[in-house]
C-alpha cells in the first residue's frame, strides 16, 4: 500500500512513517523542510507547503491511504499564519484526497479543541468545542478537525486522532522546551494541587493512528468521529515535567507562582510581544497558563472500544526510556 504522511518529518510524523515501513507499506513523506533521515528509512520524500492545493493534490496521486500530521503548533504566532498551515492545509489535503479517489485520511488533532479553559476530569468526546479561544493553535485545529470529520462520507472516511501532550525520545518541542528552561532558569511551575494530567507516550500515540486507519472504512464505528488518545495515567503537571527533567540528570523545578499570577503575567507578555513586537514566543501566555493550572485527562472508552487502543508503554517505561536515549 502507497501512504501519503503529512509532516513526516516531525516527532508524531516520523513515528508513523517508520512503523508503516516496518509493517511493509510504501510511504511517501510530504514536508516544507528536506529530511534525508526518511529516505535514509526507505520512504519517499517531497517537499511543498500545505497551503498550496495543487502541490498537495499532484504529490497524492497514486496513495490508497493519508495520515495527515503537519501542523503549525507553538503558543504564539499571527493567527493568520495558523489558518494558512492549519486550515487551508487540511483543505488541501482533503482536495487530494477526493481528486484522486483515496479512500481513507487518518487526522492528528488535540485534546485542546475543546479547552475552555477550566478543568476536563474524564471527559469523553461529547464534550463541544468551546465558543471562543484563547489562542490560534486550538482554534485552527478545532476548525481542521470539524472540516476533517464533515468529510466523511461513502467516498472518503475520515477520523480524528487527539494524542495529549505527546513526548518519548525523539521529541522536538515538549522535553526540550522544558530542559531548555530549566537550563537557562527561567523554568515555573503553576501551583495547582490536586490538578491531573494525562500525557501520551510516542509509541502509544503512533500506535492508536495505525489502529485507526487499519479499522477505517464506510460506515465503520470510527469513521466520521475524533478519539482522545493517552497513556490513562493522569498525574500531577510537576510530576510529569519533573520526570522529564531527571531523564535529563536535570534537578527537580522547586520554583512555582499562582495560577492567577502565571495568567497575568501571561496576558501582560503577550501585549509586550505584540506592541515592540519581540521575536520568538513570550515565556508565558494565557493558553499555557491555563493549561498548567488545570486537570485535563480523559475518558479513552471510546479509543478502546472503536479502534483497539490499549496504551503499551507506560509512563514510568516511557521515562526509562526516555533517560536512556538523552544519557541522563
Amino acid at each position: 500500500m502507497r501512504v501519503l504522511v503529512t509532516g513526516g518529518g516531525g516527532f508524531v510524523g516520523k513515528a508513523i512513517v517508520q512503523r508503516l515501513l516496518a509493517r511493509g507499506d510504501r510511504v511517501l513523506s510530504l514536508s516544507r523542510g528536506d529530511y534525508p533521515e526518511l529516505r535514509a528509512l526507505g520512504a519517499e520524500t517531497t517537499q511543498a507547503d500545505l497551503a498550496d492545493e495543487d502541490a498537495v493534490v499532484a504529490a497524492a496521486k497514486g496513495c490508497e491511504l493519508v495520515f495527515h500530521v503537519a501542523a503549525k503548533a507553538g503558543l504564539w504566532g499571527s493567527r493568520a499564519s495558523y489558518q494558512r498551515s492549519n486550515v487551508q492545509g487540511t483543505r488541501s489535503v482533503l482536495a487530494a484526497c477526493l481528486a484522486h479517489g483515496i479512500p481513507r485520511l487518518v487526522y492528528t488533532s488535540s485534546p485542546s479543541v475543546v479547552h475552555t479553559g477550566g478543568d476536563i476530569e474524564g471527559a469523553d468526546e461529547s464534550l463541544p468545542y468551546p465558543a471562543r479561544f484563547e489562542a490560534a493553535y486550538p482554534e485552527t485545529k478545532a476548525e481542521a478537525e470539524q472540516l476533517v470529520l464533515a468529510a466523511n462520507g461513502p467516498e472518503l472516511s475520515t477520523v480524528s486522532i487527539r494524542p495529549h501532550l505527546v513526548w518519548g525520545p525523539g521529541d522536538n518541542n515538549l522535553v526540550p522546551r522544558v530542559v531548555a528552561r530549566a537550563r537557562a532558569g527561567r523554568l515555573r511551575l503553576v501551583r495547582a494541587p490536586g490538578k491531573l494530567v494525562d500525557a501520551c507516550y510516542i509509541d502509544n500515540a503512533a500506535d492508536a493512528h495505525l489502529q485507526a486507519a487499519d479499522r477505517l472504512a464506510p460506515g465503520a464505528a470510527c469513521a466520521g468521529r475524533a478519539y482522545f488518545v493517552a497513556n490513562d495515567e493522569p498525574l500531577p503537571a510537576a510530576e510529569l515535567i519533573n520526570g522529564f527533567l531527571q531523564a535529563e540528570g536535570l534537578p527537580p523545578c522547586e520554583r512555582s507562582l499562582s495560577p492567577g499570577l502565571a495568567w497575568t503575567a501571561g496576558a501582560a507578555l503577550e501585549a509586550l510581544w505584540t506592541l515592540l513586537p519581540l521575536s520568538g514566543e513570550p515565556p508565558m501566555t494565557r493558553f499555557l497558563a491555563r493549561q498548567l493550572a488545570t486537570s485535563h485527562f480523559y475518558d479513552l472508552g471510546a479509543a478502546r472500544r472503536d479502534l483497539g487502543y490499549e496504551p503499551k508503554v507506560s509512563t514510568a517505561e516511557g521515562m526509562q526510556r526516555l533517560a536512556e536515549h538523552l544519557g541522563g
